[in-house]
């Protein structure tokens, strides 16, 4: 995080709102209600913290890369 002012001040929340607008806006105008618009917000969001496969991540999922660590953890564990 950057000092008040700096351009990585924000970096991290920005690029999260460019994807969220790429992604869910792509090819759309509007929605037929605001409940449509709050559900596709919610199905992109679940996606994303669930399936979406991030790079820091080691281009896993979240899921992937939790039930690895945990796997990982119980494995090590049973070692010692």
């Amino acid at each position: 995080m950057g000092a008040i002012g700096s351009s990585a001040d924000n970096a991290l929340a920005e690029t999260f709102n460019a994807t969220f607008k790429r992604e869910t806006f792509q090819g759309r105008k509007s929605w037929s209600s605001e409940r449509e618009a709050r559900l596709d917000a919610f199905r992109w969001l679940h996606r994303y913290n669930t399936q979406r496969r991030h790079s820091h991540l080691g281009h896993r999922s979240p899921l992937a890369y939790e039930t690895a660590l945990r796997t990982t953890s119980t494995t090590l564990a049973q070692a010692v």
